[in-house]
Order: structure tokens, then sequence, then C-alpha cells
């Protein structure tokens, strides 16, 4: 005789589907990674110049963070460059940064407010110190700019500090021996188009967008610096952070330059304060390092980007944050 199932009652039913429901949750709860739940709140970050690839760094890594962190509402401040972020970040009005390593190096020794207490979260990609001039001009050298209008970048801009040191390296007075020129990378191309300014420095990463579009529109040349590493490094901390490095000629395909260009380059470094929340800034480490590709897809620089080397954050220790990231990919 075939064995027929007992009949389950409707109640009986009911019970066993909230058990089941219940237990669902609970692994749900469970399965999610632990220490990373859904981060809620706001987050400034301070960028640079809209024309310089700090600032279209910024804006890529707000994408893959609003994807990443979704509860988190990013926020990306212009300003003038590393000066002016750090005092940013020091001051309360940013959470997270970019700044060059000299720059950083430069806010210790000064003992700016707040310098004890910056910490590293990545180190990025290398700036690149560019002294453009139009095609037919004289000058070959840094050495050669004196008398000339030379754009050397704004007050709070990285830029403004490795320009000023090269010049003293030259033997050139930036207040006596030029007329120097205090804009950024929004006006230095159009400037130099219109004749106004003889040259300008701009340091960033390969290639700047800005430089590139002037390439494109008007003959420029990239002048070399590589002569005056040497003096510069022998100045000290904060120059020591400055390394002799190579563009390409192709680095901007338009520039009428016959050879790759020696010149020097820095460190850029992703920061923010010792206070800021463990868990924001491992979670903002893990995107920083997993977007490296869909990034650098636009800022070419952003390419470098390695887990290999974003510890090295010197002159500033690594956050808690970042460092639980890196001992949790640690192979």
């Amino acid at each position: 005789m075939p064995l027929v199932p007992p009949r389950i009652s409707r109640r009986h039913a009911l019970r066993v589907l909230v058990a089941v429901l219940a237990v669902l949750g609970f692994l749900t709860w469970w399965l999610k990674p632990f220490g990373h739940p859904e981060l809620q709140g706001e987050l400034t970050f301070s960028t640079g110049a809209r024309a310089g690839v700090y600032h279209r760094y910024g804006e890529l890594l707000e994408q893959a963070l609003k994807r990443d962190m979704p509860g988190v509402d990013v926020r990306l401040e212009t300003s003038e460059g590393s000066q002016e972020n750090l005092k940013r970040l020091a001051t309360g009005e940013a959470d997270f940064t970019v700044a060059t390593a000299d720059a950083v190096a430069k806010f210790q020794l000064d003992q700016r407010t707040g310098a004890d207490r910056l910490r590293g979260v990545a180190r990025l990609y290398d700036d690149y110190v560019q002294l453009v001039v139009p095609a037919d001009s004289p000058v070959q050298s840094a050495r050669d700019l004196r008398g000339k209008r030379v754009a050397i970048g704004q007050p709070g801009s990285g830029v403004r500090l490795v320009s000023e040191r090269l010049l003293r390296a030259a033997k050139i007075d930036p207040v006596l021996d030029i007329t120097s020129v205090s804009i950024g990378i929004d006006s230095m191309p159009s400037e130099l188009e219109a004749g106004r300014i003889d040259a300008f420095f701009w340091s960033g990463g390969l290639p700047t967008n800005a430089v590139r579009e002037l390439s494109e529109r008007f003959d420029i040349r990239l002048v070399q610096l590589g002569d005056l590493v040497e003096q510069l490094q022998e100045s000290g901390s904060p120059a020591r952070y400055y390394r002799t490095a190579v563009m390409p000629q192709d680095t901007y395909a338009r520039a009428r330059n016959t050879s790759a260009v020696s010149t020097l380059a820095v460190p850029n470094l992703l920061v923010t304060m010792a206070g800021t929340d463990p868990q924001l800034t491992e979670q903002l480490t893990r995107t920083v390092i997993l977007s490296r590709d869909l990034v650098g897809r636009e800022v070419h620089a952003a390419q470098l980007v390695d887990l290999r080397t974003a510890i090295y954050t010197d002159p500033v220790d690594l956050h808690e944050g970042a460092r639980r990231y890196y001992r949790s990919v640690k192979p």
C-alpha cells in the first residue's frame, strides 16, 4: 500500500516559512564582508586646477567611489594645487587630497598646523616638471629665462615650489631677474599663445591635456631641466624627493622636440589626516587600487599606480585604514 505524506497545516507551513526567512536573513548578514558595512555620509576631496591632472583624476575616482560606496556623497573641490590642498586637509576643509611629496615635506618642515597628523593613503604617480616655450624661442635651459616673462604657478600650487627652486638653482632670482606671473595651468597655455608670457612651468602627470591641446594649435617646445637636478638634490629636504626623469619625445606628438627631454619628477601622494575614519580610508584605498585601469584609460599617469609601491608614502606614515587594506591583500 503506497505511503501518503502527512498533510501540513497552513499554520505549520507559515511557521516554517518564517523560520526559513529568519535563517536567510541571518546568513545574508553573516556573509557580508566583516568590517565593511555600507558607509554613509559625506567626503570632500580637494583636487587642483580644472585643466590639470589632479582634477581629472579626482573626477574619475569620484565615479569609482560612487559605485563602491553608494551611501557616501563625494564632493570635489578645485584648488591651486598641493600647498592649498594640504592646508585644506589640516583645517578640516577636505577629507582627502593629492599633493606632491616635496610639498608635504615642506609643510612638515615649516611646522604648519596639523602637519604632524598628516597620513598617507597611497603613492600614486609621478609629476613631471615641464618648461614650455614657443617653438622658436631661444630658451634652451632655465638659465636662459633671465629677463623673460615666466608663469611660475599660483601661490598655493606645487609647481610654484619647484619652479622657484629650479630658478634659484639656475642662479635666477624669481623676484628680481624675471617677470614672474602667478597663474595656473587654466591660463598658462592661452597666455603663451597670445604672447603675453615667454614661458611657463608646469608640474603634472604625462601627458597633461592642457599642454597637449596647446601643442595641437600652437607650435611649442619643451625645455630640458635635467642640468639642474643635481643642484636641487644637493639642497636637501624637501628637494630630495626630486629624481632625474625623461619625457619621451612623443609625450606631446605635436611639440617641436627632436628627442626625449630630460627633466625631474616628484611622487604624488594621496593624503588624509590621522583622525579620518579607518573603515572609510580602507574602502577608499581599495577603490584607488582596483580602479587603476578604469581611471588610467583617461588619466594615463594613473596606470602607474601599483600595489607594490603604493605603500611608500614617505614623508608621512600610512593611515591605519590604508594599512589594513594593504595587509588584507598581501600575498
